[in-house]
């Protein structure tokens, strides 16, 4: 144990350096001379006598405490901080200020290896930039004299004889940089990831072989001096070869490729790579290699004896990795190249971009303009070259007709823009393409090019493409063309389709809720109706994704008048697609909202389509479970909107009910769900690419496009990208949003942990244990089946012992910790006249939970996935009314579409692996009508895995806008160690187990 901190703050401390660096020490000291404050000391480190200078510059020995460097970090750093308000910082606060900042370089990667002067290998802070070297300084200056008061003789032996000589700050400082850098990546995992012991292993290691390695490390990053390459033009543009007369100016362009002695004036130039030095500790100060191998100028005179030697190190390492600088590694004085065209090309592609990596930067002359900038305009196709006056449409009101029709094309006009002087001509980029060469004359210009680039950009030029695909890059603002991501407009009728789609138009500000609609719409439905009647008149899909409780069902409704109002084009009927819990929610809302409008349900065995056809303005209903056996007979009517809703239900584009449902053709598409993502993001594609055909292009090209770089991480642009294709077909609004919900009472969420009792945790430990074992012999399907069943049988466990036991007439008291505190909060409940939603995944608990109610004489009523359809809504009626307080719900089967706005309580019984599942669930209750404050009680065995799967749902739910991971499938690839430590059950606070 160390010292405490409000000790350690009034205490001096040194650094001592070691060798090699990690094995520097901290000595610490009370102001008295004795290493420890009054308590007897048991901690870590050990006492040495030490001799240290006082302020009056008098020798003094003291009885240091000592610490290794990993001991010491972690005294220092907590010292500081606590420092911080303390009067006198003093020299152990100064020190933790350096751990601070050598933690801060390590953890950006400022690591370089080395081999100390004693032979060993060592890790030292580097290479570190010119803002790094001035906090490097300023600390340093602000070293206190008690922090390097160990004084030192020229050899670095204790001088106890003559004056007192201290050690220079900032080499001091450095040295403990380097120590810290030296030991943080030394652990029993790291041989593994730098391919061996050295620079791995925790002990001292001699490898004065290494030497000459890391010296040439050092070369190219931070030694005695950098290098860069400065490109000079070695003719002067505009000027033409030196030739004598006419004849020789021909004979010059002729040489050159060129038809005129003019153009072979424009085209002339060579060029030449001359070699730089640039000082690693002062970015200003730079010099050509010839001045510093003379010796000079000032520039070159400031650079040490050793930069000659370090500049040919990191010249070789250059070389070997563009071989063009091969010849100045042989010459007497390594000072310029002359560099073909080829290489010059070169230069303006990879060859630069390996020596940038290697600290080696090229640098152009002035003046030049470097490269082309592209970009894409997105118009209808057009046969005339990029730049001419046909290819600009001309605005109008309207859009084209069957623009986003399958297989309609539209093109991609390039255009290349040349510095600041606008885009070039069809003329221009010919000249370019031609000149095949990397410096060509253009509009008074000098303009460096690699000619493989002019020529593909020339070989651009119009490009026919999918629709579908050019709006969806026009929507991002940028495609990948042939490995190159290039910005994109739009022209025309198309960027008049962008601007409705991303709301920039204003033609819908119109839209009023309809005449026949018998509802008030809040602002925010108003807002929803506008975009989906904007979006189904264009012909495409959209998906309104409010959570639930926030009206999506009268926003369809209304919709549905819209498109079928007087004086509108003839809409045609709506089919809409639901769970069939929700047939009669729909019946009713339909009736109550919009009277009169004709509603059939196609349900049931006695269903049918013949006779009077559907019509238009008539709504028909029918569940998944029906549209999948009878989908050829659902898309034999011309329907005006389809709506999928609870849309999560084909989330799965495999699955027989999705693939049915793209069998029905509709004018237009509507996805209703409030969860469009519950697992990953192909969730998403599968909705929408039902709602707008290929909008999100084939599911492969979209999960290495969007999901996989958006659920990695390791792309944060793509997740930009995919916001802004996906928002003109995505409405997402939440009841926290400002300004949606603002009527709804306030939601209390309470977890409730309650400990296991002596038969839980018997069996609790039992299973584990038996489990554990036949997993580890284990493995492929069959282990991931173990872990699943393992995983269920301990939430069983937690919730009752005689549900994991299947027990025919079990007791029910007194046996589950969660069943008690379940009877304590429906006693105060009840006894207040309250009502209450209870959720579990398991339908046997549930009838357990309902058997135990029924004993303690509480009114309950159970519905689950097997409850017919008109005992639901008769379920629903009843509690709505007030006849029964406790509703016993399963999770799945109830947890979408039901209004419950009577229970002002919500109870999770058991934890659901997706926490969108149990907003769901809740929001039966917390949803729009609700007028009471709404309290959700999560109940969750401590200790257990259901503790910690709490803490990962809570994670999970701050992600629930962006990926969510997979669930128990995702926890089937834990390694038995993971998963050991997941299910492993842990004492409960206070306890005393």
């Amino acid at each position: 144990m160390l010292p405490e901190i409000s000790d350690l703050i009034n205490r001096s401390a040194v650094f001592l350096p070691g060798d090699p660096a990690r094995g520097g020490r901290i000595a610490l000291w009370q102001a008295d001379g004795t290493g420890t404050g009054a308590r007897p000391w048991t901690g870590a480190g050990s006492f040495e006598e030490l001799t240290v200078v006082t302020p009056d510059l008098r020798r003094t020995p003291v009885r240091a405490l000592v610490l290794t460097i990993d001991e010491a970090l972690p005294v220092l750093t907590r010292a500081r901080t606590r420092a911080e308000t303390a009067a006198d910082s003093g020299s152990t606060a100064f020190w933790g200020a350096a751990a601070l900042l050598a933690l801060r370089f390590a953890a950006q990667g400022k690591l370089l290896p080395g081999v100390s002067p004693a032979g060993h290998d060592a890790w030292r802070i580097g290479p570190l930039e010119a803002v790094d070297l001035d906090e490097v300084r300023a600390l340093a200056a602000a070293m206190p004299p008690a922090a390097r008061c160990v004084p030192i003789d020229p050899e670095g032996a204790l001088d106890l004889q003559g004056p007192p000589r201290l050690p220079a700050a900032e080499p001091l400082l450095r040295a403990f940089l380097d120590a810290v850098a030296d030991t943080l990546p030394r652990s029993p995992a790291a041989p593994a990831a730098a391919g061996g012991p050295a620079f791995a292993a925790r002990p001292a290691e001699r490898r004065p072989d290494l030497r000459e390695w890391a010296a040439e490390v050092a070369a190219g990053h931070d030694a005695g001096a950098r290098l860069s390459l400065r490109i000079e033009l070695t003719r002067e543009p505009g000027r033409a070869p030196q030739a004598a007369g006419a004849a020789g100016a021909r004979a010059a362009a002729e040489a050159d490729g060129a038809t005129t002695a003019s153009e072979a004036a424009g085209r002339a130039g060579g060029f030449r790579a001359v070699l730089q030095m640039h000082s690693p500790a002062d970015a200003a100060l730079v010099a050509d290699a010839a001045d510093v191998w003379a010796g000079s100028g000032a520039a070159a005179a400031a650079f040490p004896p050793g930069a000659r030697l370090d500049a040919l190190r990191a010249l070789r390492r250059a070389a070997r990795l563009w071989p063009p600088l091969a010849p100045l590694l042989g010459a007497a004085v390594p000072d310029s190249v002359e560099l073909a065209d080829e290489e010059v090309t070169e230069l303006l592609g990879e060859a630069a971009a390996a020596l940038a990596a290697d600290g080696v930067q090229v640098h152009w002359p002035r003046g030049l303009v470097r490269g082309l900038t592209p970009r894409a305009v997105v118009g209808p196709p057009s046969p005339t070259r990029p730049g001419s006056p046909d290819t600009q449409d001309t605005a109008g009101s309207s859009l084209p007709s069957g623009l986003l029709s399958p297989g309609a094309l539209l093109s991609f006009s390039w255009r290349h823009a040349l510095g600041d002087r606008g885009d070039l001509t069809p003329a221009e980029l010919d000249r370019l393409a031609e000149a095949n060469r990397p410096l060509v004359r253009l509009r008074d210009q000098w303009v460096l090019i690699d000619p493989a680039e002019a020529r593909r950009a020339r070989a651009l030029q119009d490009r026919t493409v999918a629709a579908v695909d050019a709006l969806a890059a026009v929507l991002t603002g940028s495609a990948k063309i042939d490995g190159e991501r290039v910005a994109v407009e739009a022209s025309g009728a198309v960027e008049r389709l962008r601007a409705r789609l991303t709301g920039d138009a204003r033609e819908d500000e119109g839209i009023a809720a309809p005449p026949g609609l018998r509802a008030s719409l809040r602002d925010y439905q108003l807002r929803g109706l506008r975009w989906l009647a904007r979006m189904t008149s264009l012909g495409l899909g959209a998906c309104l994704a409010d959570d639930m409780g926030l009206g999506k069902t009268v926003t369809l409704i209304a919709l549905h008048l819209h498109r079928n109002r007087p004086g509108a084009a003839t809409a045609g009927p709506t089919l809409v697609v639901c769970p069939a819990s929700l047939l009669g929610n729909w019946e009713r809302e339909i009736e109550k909202f919009a009277p009169g409008t004709p509603v059939r349900r196609f349900h049931g065995p006695a269903r049918s389509l013949a006779g009077p056809t559907p019509g238009a303005g008539e709504f028909v209903l029918t569940t998944y479970g029906t549209m999948r056996l009878d989908a050829p007979a659902l898309a034999a009517t011309d329907w005006g909107l389809v709506v999928a809703d609870e849309a999560q239900h084909v989330k799965n584009p495999h699955s027989s009910t999705a693939k049915a449902l793209r069998t029905v053709p509709a004018r237009a598409r509507v996805a209703l769900t409030g969860t469009p993502v519950e697992n990953d993001l192909s969730e998403l594609w599968a909705v929408l690419d039902w709602t707008t055909p290929g909008i999100l292009g084939r599911l492969g090209t979209f999960r290495a496009r969007y999901a996989e770089p958006v659920e990695s991480g390791r792309d944060p642009q793509a997740a930009v990208r995919l916001a802004a294709l996906v928002r003109p077909f995505l409405l997402r609004r939440k009841k926290s949003d400002p300004g949606i919900a603002p009527e709804l009472p306030p939601k209390t969420e309470t977890d409730h942990a309650v400990s296991l009792t002596g038969e839980q945790t018997a069996l609790y430990e039992a299973v584990v244990r038996e489990t554990l074992a036949a997993i580890a012999e284990a493995d492929g399907m069959e282990r991931r089946g173990l872990v699943v069943k393992l995983l269920t049988s301990l939430k069983q466990i937690c919730n009752h012992p005689a549900q994991y036991l299947k027990e025919e007439q079990p007791r029910l008291p007194h046996r589950s910790g969660k069943l008690a505190l379940l009877d304590e909060l429906l006693d105060t409940i009840v006894a207040e006249g309250g009502s209450v939603l209870v959720f579990t995944q398991y339908v046997t608990m549930a009838r357990l939970i309902e058997r135990h109610l029924s004993a303690r004489g509480i009114a309950s009523q159970l519905l689950h996935g097997g409850t017919p359809v008109a005992r639901r809504e008769e379920l629903v009626d009843r509690f709505q009314a007030g006849e029964v307080p406790v509703f016993l719900l399963s999770l799945k089967a109830a947890g979408t579409g039901l209004n419950l706005t009577r229970a002002g309580h919500v109870v999770h019984f058991d934890r659901w692996w997706n926490p969108a599942v149990e907003e769901q669930a809740t929001d039966r209750a917390y949803r729009i009508g609700q007028t009471q404050p709404v309290q959700v009680h999560h109940i969750i065995a401590e200790g257990t895995v259901e503790d910690r799967i709490a803490r990962l749902l809570e994670r999970k739910r701050a992600l629930a806008d962006a990926v969510l991971a997979g669930g128990e499938s995702a926890l089937t690839e834990l390694t038995d160690a993971e998963l050991a430590e997941l299910v492993a059950l842990r004492p409960a606070a206070g306890s005393g187990r």
